[in-house]
Formats: C-alpha cells, structure tokens, sequence
C-alpha cells in the first residue's frame, strides 16, 4: 500500500490509501513533458478566415506549448488574472490564487505572475504589440513593478475603469467601484485615436468650467452642431516641459504685435546661456519665450527648424493676447490632426488673414480622440454587460466576475483597429470575453483578427464536493462537464458565433453600442477548440504521434484553411492548404512542386532525421515558404517543466 495526498477544500489536505499495483507513474519530477493537442469541437461559419483557437491546459504549458506555434508574432495580450483577493472562492482560477492568510501570498502570487509574463514577453511582437492586464487594488502596485521589471524598455500606464458603480462592499473600507488595466507598450505600440468616448461628458465639464483648454473633440449628437475645433497648444506642459528637458525647443518666437502675426523664430538656445542676452528679434517684433506662470522656462513642441515649416504651411496659429501677462496664446496642428484632415473628420475651408489654415469638424462625423485615463461609460459595467450578458448565452449557467465584453472591447480597439489580421492572445480566458470582443471587432470592419484563448476546467469547490461525495472523481466525464472549459467557456463562445444559446434558441437581445445589431445573428467566424496533451519524446520521434502534434502544425502556420490530422500518403498538401507535411523524403521532388504551384502556402514541415536533406529541400523552397524540420523542431523546443525557458 501507499500513501497518496491531495488537496481537498481551501487548504486541508486528505490522505488515501492506494494499492501500489492500481497507480501509474506518468513522469519523474523534473522529467520533460512534450505537449500535444486533441481537438475538443469547433464551430464554423466563418468561409475560408482564420481559425480562433480555445485551448484547455494549464496556462503555463500552453505558454509553453506556443512560444513552438508563434513567438514573436502576438499583436496583443488580454488577460485576467486571479486577484489575489483571499474572498470568494466560488472558482479558485478566478480571484483567488493564496490563503488570504498566508503571510507569502504576495509573493507567490507575483512568482506564479512572474513565470508567466516572461514567455508571454517572447510571444509578443517585438516590433510592435502591448499587453493589457486587467488587476485590483490588492496587487496592482506589486505588478506595476514587476512589469517594469519584465519589460524596462516598455512604457507602462495605468487606465482605472468604472466597472460597478454600486460598489462592492469591502469591510471597514470604502466600497470599490473600479479596477485598472495596466498597458505595456512594447516597440512602436501606442494608443491610436479613436472615435471610442471613454469617459461621456468629461469635456463638457472641463468647458463648462472655461477651461476648455486643447480638448473638444467629442462624438456628435444626432442634429448638434459641430463643437469648434481646438488647437494644441504650442507651449509643452506636463512631464518634460522644462527648459533642460529639451533643449533644443526653447527659442523666442517673433511676433508682430501691431499686425497680430507670428513672423518667425530664432534659434535655440544653448543651455545656461541667459535669454535675456538674445536680441535678434527683427524691428516691429517682440520676443516671446516658453516660460511658465510661475517664471520658470519651459519649453515649445517643436525644434526650430520645424516650426518655420510648419509656419509656412499654415499649421501655427496666434490667439490672443492675455492683458494680464503680455503673453500672447500660440497654438499649432499636430500630426494627429493632419491625419483626421486626411480621413475626412476634419475639414480646411481656407486660411485666415495670418496665413493660418482655418479647420473645422467634418458635420455629421464621429470625431476621432485621444483615449483618457480614466474609463467611466456605462458600457464598462461588469454587471449589466458581463454577469447578465453572459446568461444571454449560457442560461441558468453561473460564472462570476466575467468582464464586460465592452471594456475588453475597447482596450483592444485603441491597438489592434488598423491591423485586421492581428493576433490576440488570453491565457487566463476564463469565459471567453476576448474572443468574444475580437469577433465583435471584425465584424465592425470586416477584419481577419485570430484569437487564441487558453483557459483550465476547474470546477468550483462547493462542485467538487458535492461530486466527490457521488463517488466522483477529475477524471470522470461527469466531473470534466462541470469544469470552466466544458461548462462555461467551450459553449459561451459557440453560442455567439452560432446566434443560439446552450438551449438551442434564438439568442434574445442585442449588442449595444459601438456597431449594435441582434445577438442572434451570430458571427461569421470560425473556431476551434483543443485540449492540451503530453506526448512520449520517443514516440513523437519515431512519427507515431503525428496526430497529436497536428494541431501544432497547423496553428504554426496561421491556423487558417485545412488541417492535416493524419499520415495518408508521402506527403500530404491540401487543395487551398496554407502548409503542407513531406512524411517520406525521397519523395521530396513531388512535394517542391505541388508546394511551388500551391497558392497562399507559408509553411513546409519536413519529416527528415538528416540535415542534408532538409537543407535539399529547403533550399528548393520557394522564398516565402517557410521550412521546418520535423520532429527536430518540435523536440528541441519543448522542454515543459525543466526551467530551461522560465
């Protein structure tokens, strides 16, 4: 006999007693486990798109397993961590991860976070991608630092969001109505403008106070007339606005006071050198120098050289003339404005007696912004559009805490609406919402987004124990069907793409807001769901595992048209195939050919143990084809649970 512990509830653990000859060892400690994936249903009505992938594993391995299929090529990260609350533990994998009274349980929650976020960060775009985490107070200061950490050459901001504003109840302390999303710009990501109105109303106030300032550029109400538009003030303020933060922009602009016109610039000015030492201002013209309201020197937005030309393009702009300070108002037309010219929600209708172009909104137009800080829509609730929107779906079915699809939304709006074949990923999927919100994106514009979700099927604990005393156990069907991944995900996602709910009806009500149209329409997409493996090294050596790493393959190269499942002829390359498998290398010749002639193909794995033939055959590739060794790629680069990639 033999003694075997596992877990039971919160924190006890139950020891059993078992039969030596009735128990299996599947891995030694520390041994390398080689992952698979069995198909688990997919749902299709998307033609010829992309294949959304849902993936049931635990998050790290299925992290693992990708960094195989596409490093370096997410465009964006959503996730939801567990929030380390210590609360409710309706579902352990939603928001709670340590004993509230474990005296470790920040640091464990930041070592599990940790492991995580380092292979997320090689699957990201190095060139351009962001990572969206949606976190509560209880650790978000904690994972600020260490996304700084993970990620030191990336930008790092805060969003806070409105997401119940009833407030949760939280003893002796203010009740909480918001959460954050932390963003992480790596390369060239940044927030586009959007016509996305974040925080309704907040201009308005600003103006209703006099202090309209730069803002102004709201989304317009059916037969309200064009707000004025608002030019960017030309003196910095904010982070970076003194003199020696830039030293190139603080230089005296000349302005003709009589006739009310900017006639130029100097040049800059060397740093520790006095202004008051220049004077080179032509005749009829003052000197007008960034300096703040408290006397300190700022600096302008632009370089001098700049400012000429834009100057001379009509894109600077004199106000007026402040009676208490001398100080006349200079504003300018950034880059973002010349885009919105450019898109139409922005109109030139002429130029003034400066010289000035004279801009105005476009009527009837949805304005383009720059996104706020601070989220307070309606649609951001998490109660009205998360919990109750989801039982649109899966009735009678409860998943707590799910986000509002709208927040998820629009977090991914702001960095993924001018590239309609992102990929986004989720590894802490919970019920699906951000593939929800990628489908909702496509069909606003026709886009091609892929989402590849990863998520466990846990079960809650007052389940379990229930199950487990009608003598069930995690491996019994009835067990698996009650799990987040069976009960909640796999059919929340299948219902918004068919238009039915898990009862097989029309699904009632519709998507509000950005793009509405009936629920029950559905989706024209395409999705796929998966169960990770664990594969023998020597079995997936010697071919006999083909149709376990399949999936892989075919993930690889774009998850999009037929997937090759099995060993069927020598080599296998499907009609409109985006990738082909050459099983028998001396049949190479064939293979090149089909592959050459082939349309839209990007990927050729071949089955080879010698190097000199793979490079034969890569070499008679065409450019744009990829070739992959098989099983050499796969087996060098899976080594799940080793710690060589952590």
């Amino acid at each position: 006999m033999a003694t075997v512990r596992r877990r039971d509830g919160k924190s006890s653990v139950v020891e059993e007693e078992k039969y030596v000859d009735d128990l299996v060892v599947v891995r030694q400690f520390g041994e390398s486990i080689y992952p698979g994936l069995r198909p688990a249903g997919e749902v299709t009505r998307g033609d010829d798109k992309p294949f959304h992938a849902v993936i049931n594993a635990e998050n790290y391995h299925a992290l693992e397993t990708l960094l195989y299929t596409c490093e370096g090529q997410v465009d964006a990260i959503f996730i939801d961590p567990p929030y380390n609350t210590g609360g409710a533990r309706d579902w352990k994998y939603n928001n709670n991860y340590v004993d509230v009274t474990d005296e470790y349980r920040h640091s464990k929650w930041l070592a599990m976070m940790e492991r995580r976020l380092q292979l997320a960060k090689r699957l990201m775009n190095p060139a351009q991608s962001v990572l969206i985490v949606s976190v509560d107070e209880n650790e978000v200061h904690r994972l600020a630092l260490l996304l700084e950490r993970i990620f030191s050459a990336s930008k790092v901001q805060m969003v806070t969001a409105l997401i119940n504003p009833a407030g949760a109840s939280i003893i002796d302390q203010f009740s909480r109505v918001d959460e954050h999303l932390l963003f992480v710009h790596v390369g060239a990501a940044r927030p586009s403008r959007t016509t996305t109105d974040t925080t309704p109303g907040a201009e308005e106030s600003v103006a209703a106070t006099g202090n309209a300032g730069g803002l102004g550029e709201d989304s317009l109400e059916a037969g309200a007339k064009p707000r004025k538009f608002q030019w960017e003030p030309f003196q910095r303020s904010g982070g970076n606005a003194r003199r020696e933060d830039t030293k190139e922009k603080f230089f005296p602009v000349y302005i003709d006071e009589e006739q009310a016109c900017i006639v130029g610039c100097g040049d800059s000015l060397a740093l520790g050198v006095d202004r008051s030492t220049v004077d080179d201002a032509p005749t009829t013209t003052v000197q007008q120098w960034p300096i703040k309201e408290d006397g300190s020197e700022a600096c302008w937005q632009l370089k001098p050289e700049t400012f000429r030309l834009y100057l001379t393009d009509g894109r600077v702009r004199l106000g007026r003339r402040n009676a208490r300070t001398g100080r006349w108002g200079i504003s300018f037309l950034t880059k973002g404005h010349l885009r919105a010219i450019d898109e139409g929600e922005l109109v030139v209708t002429g130029r003034d007696r400066q010289g000035s172009l004279v801009v105005e909104h476009a009527a009837g137009r949805l304005q383009s912004r720059v996104g706020k800080t601070m989220w307070t829509h309606g649609s951001y609730s998490a109660t009205e559009h998360g919990s109750t929107l989801l039982r649109n779906f899966i009735p009678k079915r409860r998943f707590p805490y799910p986000k509002s699809l709208y927040l998820v939304e629009d977090a991914l709006r702001y960095y993924v609406a001018g590239n309609p074949n992102a990929l986004i990923l989720d590894f802490f999927a919970g019920s699906g919402t951000t593939a929800h919100a990628t489908m909702r994106l496509n069909r606003e514009d026709g886009g091609s987004r892929r989402s590849i979700l990863v998520t466990n099927n846990e079960i809650s604990e007052k389940e379990a124990e229930t199950l487990r005393a009608r003598g069930f156990g995690p491996r019994d069907d009835t067990w698996k069907k009650m799990g987040i991944f069976e009960f909640i995900t796999k059919p929340r996602i299948t219902a918004a793409v068919s238009g039915s709910d898990v009862n097989d009806e029309s699904i009632k009500g519709d998507y509000r807001f950005t793009h509405p149209f009936p629920m029950s329409d559905g989706f024209e997409e395409n999705v796929a769901f998966f169960e990770l493996t664990y594969e023998d090294k020597d079995i997936v050596r010697l071919g006999a595992a083909f149709e376990a790493i399949a999936p892989l393959l075919w993930l690889k190269a774009g998850g999009q048209g037929p997937r090759i499942d099995a060993v069927t002829n020598p080599w296998v390359l499907p009609a409109e195939g985006r990738y082909g498998v050459l099983f028998e290398a001396d049949e190479w010749p064939g293979f090149v050919d089909a592959i050459r002639v082939a349309t839209g193909a990007t990927h050729a794995f071949v089955v080879t143990d010698s190097q000199a033939v793979f490079q034969r055959v890569a070499s008679e590739l065409p450019p744009e084809v990829e070739p992959v060794r098989l099983y050499e790629s796969y087996l060098t680069s899976f080594e799940v649970n080793t710690g060589a990639r952590s």
